[in-house]
């Protein structure tokens, strides 16, 4: 089957979206400094504004949300030239699997991962046990929201106050992951600030649901925003008229309540999903904008292949799921089609693993092999 050409089918990410004509048009007019010497007024309206969101005293633009996770460890452990940190983050975040060389290489930091629950949270006896153990440097402990391999589910701001707590008591600075704090925020009726006050640190994407075309935030006290940005330039990471950068994430921000509609949309793709025979879906506590699901008789790499060939696109995940991410390119047509596809590779994966034996009474039958 040839995928159906204008497809907008592409589940992968919520990073898939392109700028709009409103953005594109913020980016060519936007007014622009050079914020290496932080003069940028477009970065600084955009910092501003974000530090207000997330209910922080400052916040620093950077070219990605990972460059602002591997700086809000280095910066947690004190001004450049600190001991590297002892960062404890949980085993199945974003940080540890996908974000664990570039703290290790870059950031010198001592990485240890946390068993994590099935809600999100880290293991909170487990990391107790690895803040009493003696360590080389600060601890940063790392905590995501949304968290994405459990379901994209959203922790609730007592949940990090729990972990807050235990961090602090044992000095140790939290940051935030909220790449999707958005989402979080929008699927509890509650604010980004509401669920980042028990943070020391939060990283923030614009370029996830949010839509904008690049960068991330370190949101955090102004000294150590201030070590952050020095650190931002050792790796690289200053640019110069970055208000065409700021100019259509302004616009992102504007967006955010639409970020329910991405919420709706997924839940319906879950539902529909759910009816599809040998396709079992993940069920957060608290849902967002991302679907998983394990098909049965398929690994995800498979699973992945055969629904581009119906013009989906999806996401393989180590765990034996594959992710479906809901964004402002999809409605309920996409749902529609999303889900016929599926239903498509699972009586084709079901066709593909028949096999026949003998009946006791010698006619022969077609069973399916369990997966």
């Amino acid at each position: 089957m040839r995928p159906r050409p204008g497809a907008r089918l592409d589940f992968r990410s919520d990073t898939r979206t392109v700028p709009d004509t409103r953005m594109r048009a913020a980016m060519a007019r936007a007014h622009v400094g050079d914020d290496v010497y932080e003069d940028d007024p477009t970065v600084r309206r955009l910092e501003e504004r974000v530090a207000r969101l997330l209910g922080t005293e400052a916040a620093l633009l950077t070219p990605t949300t990972t460059m602002a996770n591997l700086l809000a460890p280095l910066a947690a452990a004190g001004p450049p030239g600190s001991p590297p940190p002892r960062v404890l983050v949980g085993a199945d975040t974003h940080m540890a699997f996908l974000e664990a060389d570039g703290l290790r290489r870059f950031g010198a930091a001592d990485l240890v991962p946390v068993e994590q629950r099935e809600d999100g949270l880290p293991d909170l006896e487990a990391l107790d046990a690895l803040l009493r153990e003696p360590g080389h440097g600060p601890a940063v402990v790392c905590l995501e929201n949304t968290c994405m391999m459990r379901g994209g589910t959203a922790l609730d701001a007592d949940a990090t106050r729990s972990v807050a707590a235990l961090a602090h008591h044992h000095g140790a600075h939290l940051h935030l992951d909220g790449a999707r704090l958005a989402n979080a925020a929008v699927a509890q009726g509650t604010t980004c600030a509401e669920l980042a006050a028990p943070a020391d640190s939060v990283a923030f994407s614009l370029s996830k649901g949010l839509g904008a075309p690049i960068g991330g935030m370190l949101c955090g006290t102004r000294r150590f925003v201030s070590w952050a940005r020095e650190l931002r330039t050792w790796l690289g990471g200053s640019m110069h008229q970055a208000g065409i950068i700021a100019a259509p994430a302004l616009i992102a921000l504007d967006r955010l309540p639409d970020l329910a509609a991405d919420h709706r949309t997924a839940a319906a793709l879950a539902a529909g999903l759910a009816t599809v025979p040998g396709v079992r879906v993940l069920r957060p506590p608290r849902p967002t904008n991302m679907v998983m699901a394990r098909v049965h008789a398929l690994d995800p790499a498979e699973c992945a292949a055969r629904l581009a060939d119906h013009g989906v696109r999806v996401l393989p995940l180590p765990d034996g799921r594959v992710r479906f991410v809901a964004h402002r390119d999809h409605d309920m047509f996409s749902v529609r089609e999303a889900v016929q596809a599926m239903t498509a590779v699972t009586a084709a994966a079901g066709a593909d693993h028949r096999t026949t034996r003998d009946a006791p009474d010698g006619d022969r039958v077609t069973v399916l092999e369990e997966a």
